[in-house]
């Protein structure tokens, strides 16, 4: 039996499923990131080829570097997606699951670029930049 996971943007215009198990939730502290949701980004990777979108003509992706885009809702601007240009998986944030989502924090990037107005204190690892 395929696992399902479901989830969505704040005012419903935007519904997803997903077909496979999400990887672990990654803290990212990026200031993209961090701009774009006022603190920083808890996100999950899936394979591209799991996420199914109901209907993609709400989504509105902004390119935010020259290797990547974000995916958000035009109607209500909830954060759904990031997405690197040469990479198999997609990252969904982890707030717009439904819950129960079944899923757990793992560790923090890009932790050099975190805020100076919060501390980071779960006692999970913390990487500067990406861990490869």
């Amino acid at each position: 039996m395929t696992e399902r996971h479901t989830g969505g943007c704040l005012c419903g215009a935007v519904r997803y499923s997903i077909g496979a198990k999400p990887g672990p939730v990654v803290g990212c502290h990026c200031s993209q990131c961090r701009r774009q949701t006022g603190f920083y980004y808890a996100a999950v990777n899936v394979p591209r080829t799991a996420l199914s979108v109901e209907d993609a003509g709400a989504i509105r992706w902004y390119r935010s570097s020259a290797e990547a885009q974000r995916g958000f809702c035009s109607n209500c601007g909830s954060a759904l997606f990031w997405q690197g240009d040469h990479s198999p998986e997609v990252s969904v944030m982890a707030g717009t699951f439904d819950e129960p989502s079944g899923l757990a924090f793992s560790h923090h990037i890009y932790c050099a670029d975190k805020g100076d107005f919060y501390e980071i204190t779960d006692g999970l690892p913390q990487y500067d930049r990406y861990p490869v």
